[in-house]
This record gives structure tokens, sequence and C-alpha cells, in this order.
């Protein structure tokens, strides 16, 4: 009894770690190509390794792009859907709902979620929202980039975006990690 239940309960973990790895692999391989900006935002957190920690010009969604218009206060943890249009070299907010919203011609829907930043002290015309691409992790001793950050993501049908590689002035992070090194 106690080794079936040991094999149930590893056949289980073992069942998640790879339908994990199946969903994100399947994002990149079919989810829409997009580029974005970032902003800077400090690079290290000694507790959880090292990764770049990446803000994003989408990340701040002005209330005027919501329709039906937002009212009221808003909880942080509620699902925002994104519409992204290219604008120029970059993708840039169009619309936004809290409802699900259609992908027009040219627009690319993201899913996020609301997120009130500790430190923003007073009320701003604009949402925050997160989109979990806001970590990158990267190789030890390379998470304190120099330059310009882009990202490429790939947003599949479900819209819930991965990162597919970050770029350090127009190289790809390790390259231009590799190069940096002393």
């Amino acid at each position: 009894m106690k080794t079936r239940l040991f094999l149930l309960v590893l056949a289980l973990q073992s069942g998640w770690i790879l339908g994990t790895a199946f969903l994100q692999e399947r994002a990149l391989r079919s989810g829409q190509i997009i580029l974005l900006e970032t902003r800077p935002v400090d690079p290290r957190d000694l507790l959880r390794g090292d990764y770049v920690v990446l803000g994003y010009k989408i990340g701040d969604v002005s209330a005027n792009l919501f329709t039906p218009p937002v009212t009221g206060s808003r909880v942080s943890g509620q699902t925002i859907y994104v519409a992204l249009a290219r604008r120029g070299e970059f993708h840039e907010v169009v619309r936004a709902s809290l409802e699900p919203l259609p992908a027009t011609d040219g627009e690319i829907v993201v899913k996020g979620r609301n997120d009130v930043p500790r430190w923003r002290s007073s009320p701003t015309n604009s949402i925050h929202v997160v989109y979990g691409l806001e970590r990158y992790y990267v190789r030890e001793g390379t998470g304190n980039p120099r330059g310009k950050l882009t990202v490429q993501a790939a947003v599949p049908a479900s819209g819930n975006a991965v990162i597919k590689q970050v770029f350090v002035d127009g190289k790809p992070y390790a390259e231009a990690m590799k190069d940096a090194a002393p």
C-alpha cells in the first residue's frame, strides 16, 4: 500500500513537471512573436539567485484605454486583458479591458493581472499590469547587464506570454554578457 501511494505521488509530481515544461515549449513554438521595450529596474536579488528584473513600457496602462471605462478601486491580482499593436519597432498598448478581448487585425491580446506597486504613493491615471515576464533567470554572475534591454516574447492563443529571448543592445543576452566579461 505504501509503495503504491509513493509511486502515485511520484507519478503526479513527474506529470506536473512534464506538463509545465510541455506548455512552456508549446507557447514558445506556436505563439506569436512580439518585441517589447523595457524600463530600467534594479537587476539584483542576492536571496533568489541571478536573474534580471524587467519592467515594461506596457506595464503601465492608461485608464482611458479601458473599455468599458474603469471606475472605483481595483483589486490587486485582478485579470486584465491588453491588446498590443506594433508601433515602430515595439508593440504598444492600444486598448485594455477587465473582460476577455477579441483580437482585431494587427493586434495581439496578452493576459496580465493588476498589481499595485509599493513605490507608488499617490493615485495615477494608469493601472500597473504584470504579465509574468518580469523575471529573466540568467547564468550565475551575469545578472547585471549594461545597455538597453529588449525582450522578444511568444504569445500563444491563451494570452499568457513567455519570454523567448532577451537582448542587450540588440545582441542576445548570453552573447552580450560573454562579450562583457573581463
